[in-house]
């Protein structure tokens, strides 16, 4: 409980907040240049969200996979690793979960959905594990492996669809069985029929694991270890190799996990994709956003998830175009990766402070 406390009045937090302060200002004189109202925008962002129960179980859609990508990308930041591959990992994740989802049959609900849902999480991480074998094995940057695999993910992903799964005369797949969904059919009523699932709730229990795994057992010690110093580590009798591995591996598995949600409670199917859909890069953003924090990225995947869905009703009701929602997020990473700039800003506040303590 007490680190819990530290995370929301830390310098860190106040940083982040200050950053999204900054960001939500820049995009208002982007706004005021192009002869939009800023006040009138936001206003129409915020009540697309939480205006109504429909939109706002809409926008609890759109944040679930962010936060499954978000906390991939930063679980292989905390151990020293740059996962770049989110998308891929994505992917894979999709296409396993829709294939248990479409072609295993007979099983009840309570079977079917979770085997799915693993299958997502499993291929997931065995992606993201080829990347930390390369590093580790042979010393291919992961950075390079995980982009090229971005793109071999997307292509195979589509075609083991077009072979094993596609509906004819149609660019997607035949829907999964109703065993495999794992949509919340009584709060999706509740809420307008918006495409609720049990997903947000397991990507809420990831970020748990995640802190959990991390800072109170010893193998999160060792990964957050190797990714200090490799050559310590090693020289503590730590298996710097398999590490590298693991924590590609359940990186991976969170990324694999968004998307076995998506297509298990929102879609219920799989789409032949001309491009990739983006989550997995989103999902850095929003690492950064939550400073690779897992309670962290819940709240940046809240802000981020407001904002992209939001810019619908800014673009509805304020007649203001969608892409300046994409400059507010560039610019809060940009004031939280450049945080000289904020401490610049807070210089006043914190010598007042240090002030008060002296007194």
């Amino acid at each position: 409980m007490s680190k819990l406390m530290k995370i929301f009045t830390g310098d860190s937090f106040i940083l982040s907040i200050v950053a999204i302060i900054m960001g939500l200002i820049l995009g208002a004189l982007v706004m005021l240049i192009g002869g939009y109202d800023p006040f009138e925008a936001y206003s129409a962002l915020i009540t697309r969200v939480y205006g109504d129960s429909y939109n706002f179980g809409e926008a609890i859609r759109e944040m679930t996979p962010l936060i499954m990508t978000g906390l991939a990308f930063a679980f292989a930041a905390r151990t020293g690793l740059f996962n770049i591959g989110g998308e891929g990992q994505f992917l894979i994740g999709m296409t396993a979960a829709s294939i248990v989802g479409i072609h295993v049959h007979g099983l009840p609900v309570y079977i079917h959905a979770p085997l799915a849902v693993i299958a997502g999480a499993v291929f997931g991480g065995l992606w993201a594990a080829i990347a930390g074998y390369l590093k580790a094995a042979r010393g291919v940057n992961e950075v390079i492996s995980c982009i090229m695999l971005n793109w071999i993910g997307l292509y195979l992903s589509n075609m083991i669809i077009n072979n094993y799964a596609l509906l004819d005369g149609e660019n997607r797949s035949v829907d999964i069985q109703p065993t495999a969904s794992i949509a919340i059919g009584w709060l999706s009523e509740m809420m307008g029929n918006a495409r609720v699932h049990w997903g947000t709730v397991i990507a809420l229990l990831a970020a748990v694991f995640f802190y959990i795994f991390m800072w109170k057992t010893k193998q999160g010690y060792e990964l957050r270890a190797v990714g200090f110093n490799q050559d310590a580590s090693k020289y503590a009798g730590m298996n710097v190799n398999r590490n590298v591995v693991k924590a590609m591996f359940i990186s991976g598995a969170f990324a694999g996990l968004g998307g076995a949600f998506t297509v298990l409670g929102v879609f219920g199917y799989q789409s032949v994709m001309a491009s990739s859909p983006g989550t997995g890069f989103d999902g850095i953003a929003v690492a950064l956003i939550g400073m690779n924090n897992p309670f962290g990225i819940i709240l940046g995947s809240i802000l981020f998830g407001t904002l992209t869905y939001g810019s619908a009703g800014m673009s509805f009701s304020a007649d203001v175009p969608p892409e300046i929602v994409r400059i507010v997020i560039g610019a809060i990473i940009f004031f939280i990766a450049a945080q000289g700039i904020v401490r610049w800003v807070l210089k006043p506040f914190y010598a007042k402070r240090k002030k008060e303590k002296v007194l």
